[in-house]
């Protein structure tokens, strides 16, 4: 199993480093840098659940990423060091080489490839919620328009909400949303409890994670409004490690811990069966 490089540029380039993928492991693969400091220094923003939290009741990280994180950590042989910080910082930080990779659950956009590059490893998308209490009232897509939508600002969800509304609320003629920045997931979830917004548009795995953990209180809306991959992602001067991680992914699909991890939080519907780099859109 191989991973794919989106540009003729950078197959080019990286033709070698692929192929090497045939013959080496993601631990042979690992930068000579890396290696020699011994471990993986792994940005992680722990609010985001099924993907990356605190256990409320030990506040130790749990989710898919740090599963998968760490599964990552045993292929590639080097300790795994979280450090937490903002979405936003995760950003400049790997960007700037602070730290090595980002392991939080980031969309692989391609707006986002000017300073990183991304190892595509899960499925997701822009999902449209309620209160279960609003479901007659709201169940398509297009229902959404006219009403209060929030979408978190810090992330891609609130300019994809902004964009469908003018295509499909403006645009066709409907009520425009009146769309809104929230603070986060947390605040997203808060502002629909509380009457400040009719919908609010998250991950569907955060979704899917919410209508579990209280039955009975949300639903979704419709289908998703973008579609995308979740990448782990890296600065663009540090490619050899990029792809010693691809390697790795492609070794966790191989031995089983991929899909554990998925399964533990039933999230296989998102899952990928080949490692990509830089597909999403």
């Amino acid at each position: 199993m191989t991973f794919k490089i989106t540009t003729l540029a950078s197959s080019l380039v990286l033709g070698l480093a692929a192929s090497a993928a045939f013959a080496e492991t993601a631990a042979e693969m690992v930068p000579a840098d890396i290696r020699e400091k011994g471990y993986l220094s792994v940005g992680i923003e722990s609010t985001y659940p099924p993907m990356a939290f605190r256990n409320p009741e030990t506040n130790e990280r749990a989710g898919i990423n740090v599963l998968l994180v760490d599964a990552l950590g045993e292929v590639l042989d080097l300790e795994i060091r979280y450090e937490d910080m903002g979405f936003e910082q995760l950003m400049t930080s790997v960007a700037s080489g602070r730290i090595d990779m980002i392991g939080t659950a980031i969309s692989d956009l391609p707006s986002r490839r000017e300073t990183m590059s991304f190892v595509d490893y899960l499925s997701t998308g822009a999902q449209p919620f309620g209160l279960a209490a609003t479901a007659a009232e709201l169940t398509e897509n297009a229902d959404l328009c006219g009403h209060a939508v929030g979408a978190p600002r810090t992330t891609s969800y609130l300019p994809s909400l902004e964009a469908w509304n003018e295509e499909h609320c403006v645009g066709a003629g409907l009520d425009a949303m009146n769309v809104l920045g929230t603070g986060g997931a947390t605040d997203t979830r808060l502002s629909l409890m509380q009457g400040r917004l009719d919908a609010g548009i998250l991950g569907q795995e955060y979704v899917a994670y919410l209508m579990a953990q209280e039955p009975g209180t949300f639903d979704s809306i419709g289908e998703p409004i973008t579609r995308t991959l979740f990448g782990f992602a890296f600065g663009t001067e540090y490619l050899e490690l990029r792809d010693a991680v691809a390697q790795g992914v492609t070794e966790i699909i191989e031995n089983g811990a991929y899909g554990a991890a998925l399964e533990a939080f039933g999230m296989e519907a998102q899952a990928l069966t080949e490692v990509s780099i830089d597909q999403g859109t």
